[in-house]
């Protein structure tokens, strides 16, 4: 009985590895688009210093077209997982395309900021887990929110509304 439970542990074992080896080989997508500067979240509003960095080190791998594709994002099943979490961050909210938001989808995305730092869904826990420098701060997670309630009130504004 023993040598059988023994027989099919190494059968599952050479299936797992065969099934890894071969998950290699299907395609995944990980881009990089092009960056006009001029469009960018910090090229268009004013971002203090403080801001800027936080954006930069917390959100910009996941929300932006910037991502910093690291070795385990080159190995399936992990490179699935990566992949489709980057393109979904930027479909929600791409730092880089922020110049061509409406001023109504940006005013969005700024209380949306607030609502994901108040919950705690942003960054997002699986990210963190690894890059434990994105991780935040209660006073990072309000430095940020106040900045988005600022800048939100500052779209309404008639001047910022003759923006695009």
């Amino acid at each position: 009985m023993g040598g059988v439970v023994q027989f099919r542990w190494k059968r599952f074992a050479l299936g797992f590895l065969v099934a890894l080896v071969v998950a290699q080989f299907i395609p995944v997508r990980k881009t990089n688009p092009a960056v006009d500067s001029a469009k960018t979240l910090l090229a268009g509003s004013n971002v203090p210093a403080e801001v800027s960095e936080i954006f930069q080190r917390s959100c910009q791998d996941c929300h932006s077209n910037r991502t910093t594709w690291p070795w385990y994002s080159h190995v399936a099943p992990v490179s699935w997982v990566v992949a489709s979490d980057v393109n979904g961050a930027r479909q929600h909210m791409n730092l880089d395309e922020w110049g061509s938001y409406s001023v109504e989808k940006r005013q969005s995305k700024l209380t949306k900021i607030c609502e994901e730092l108040k919950s705690g869904d942003m960054p997002d826990s699986k990210y963190t887990l690894i890059h434990r420098s994105a991780k935040l701060t209660d006073a990072q997670r309000a430095t940020l929110c106040d900045w988005a309630q600022a800048t939100r009130k500052t779209l309404g504004s008639p001047a910022a509304a003759s923006h695009p």
